[in-house]
This record gives structure tokens, C-alpha cells and sequence, in this order.
């Protein structure tokens, strides 16, 4: 057996471990991700996702003013941040955060609850899906017609190729998601198998 042989069937045992990496991997995202929109810097980076969707943008008081009030990451404008408190900025985030640490929790619970986590996948493939329509709902996803000859689509900006990277993500929730309900199922079979065998071997006790 060759090097080469030996090396793709050490690869192909990997699924296990690789769907334990994603499983931790989209843990650490969503309780880290999550628990930065308590933070303002992070609150008033999502806000041109937020007020240009159609699904979304009614949490905001005035969702089309925000680019008058945009706060680069690390600066400080008091009147920005005066704004963006009146807007509901801030609010919204802590919402938006808590429920996505909740996400990231319900993944947490695999090995005793897996059909909890099989749903907070899923969750996580619908955030996935409403994340990744803003690269239709949101302008500054793409880069701006400023004078370059390269702007629209398909040149991503910054923040576009921020969005884009879901799709990694959700693909990634499909498969704890998957998983996660296998274990599920398993666990179910078995003890429905138990019950049975206790049923059969009651009547040879009376």
C-alpha cells in the first residue's frame, strides 16, 4: 500500500472528527459573535444590513437616515451615538445578540439534548438564509461606483464579503443539524427497543 493510499484513508475516517469541528467551530462564532453586539462599535456595524431589509428594518425609528450617522470602527461621535440610541440601534443589537448566543447554547447541548440542538441548527441555516439576502437588500455590499471601472456586482466590498462567508455557515448548520438528529433517532430506537424487551420478559416474572 502506497503513502499516497495510506494518507486518503486516514482522510476518509475524518468525517467524525470534522463534524466536531464545525459543531465547535459554529459554537465559538455564535457565543462570540453574539455577545459583541452587547458592544456599540459592533451595534452600529450592522445597521446598513438592518435598515435596508425589508423583514427587518421596522426596528429601527429611522432607518433611512442612518448614513448621515455612520460610526467608523474605533471612533467615537457622540452625536452619532446620540442617534443611533434615539434610532433603537443599540436595543435592537442586544435583542439580536442574545438571541444568537441562544443559538450558539443550544448547540451546546449535542451530547444531552441533541434534538435541541438539532433545532438551534436549524435556526442557525435560517440566520444563514436572512443573512445572505443582503447582499440583494443592502447596497454597501458591493462596492460603490466612486470613479474605478470595477463597482456593482460582482465586486464584493468589505462588507459583502463579510455576508457571503454564510454560506459556509450554513452549509456547516445543515450538517451539525444532521447529526445532531441521527443521535436523536438513535437514542430513541434504542430505548424503544428496551421498553420492548422489558415488555417481553414481564410476563415471565407474574
Amino acid at each position: 500500500m502506497s503513502w499516497i493510499t495510506r494518507c486518503f484513508e486516514v482522510a476518509s475516517r475524518a468525517d467524525r472528527l470534522g463534524i466536531a469541528v464545525t459543531r465547535i467551530g459554529l459554537i465559538v462564532v455564535l457565543l462570540w459573535i453574539g455577545g459583541l453586539k452587547a458592544f456599540r462599535y459592533e451595534a452600529d456595524g450592522i445597521v446598513p444590513f438592518v435598515a435596508n431589509s425589508p423583514t427587518m428594518s421596522f426596528w429601527y425609528n429611522h432607518p433611512d437616515e442612518y448614513k448621515a450617522h455612520k460610526n467608523p470602527e474605533g471612533a467615537l461621535v457622540p452625536a452619532n451615538r446620540e442617534w443611533h440610541e434615539a434610532n433603537g440601534t443599540y436595543a435592537f443589537a442586544y435583542g439580536l445578540g442574545s438571541v444568537i448566543v441562544l443559538y450558539g447554547l443550544l448547540l451546546c447541548l449535542h451530547p444531552w439534548l441533541p434534538q435541541a440542538a438539532a433545532v438551534g441548527s436549524f435556526l442557525v441555516v435560517v440566520m444563514s438564509f436572512v443573512t445572505l439576502s443582503f447582499l440583494v437588500t443592502t447596497p454597501e455590499c458591493w462596492v460603490p461606483a466612486l470613479g474605478d471601472t470595477t463597482h456593482g456586482f460582482p465586486y464584493l466590498s468589505g462588507a459583502g464579503r463579510l455576508v457571503v462567508k454564510d454560506a459556509i455557515m450554513m452549509g456547516a448548520a445543515l450538517v451539525t443539524m444532521a447529526d445532531s438528529a441521527k443521535l436523536y433517532l438513535r437514542r430513541r430506537e434504542a430505548a424503544e427497543e428496551r421498553a420492548t424487551i422489558r415488555e417481553t420478559l414481564e410476563p415471565a416474572h407474574v
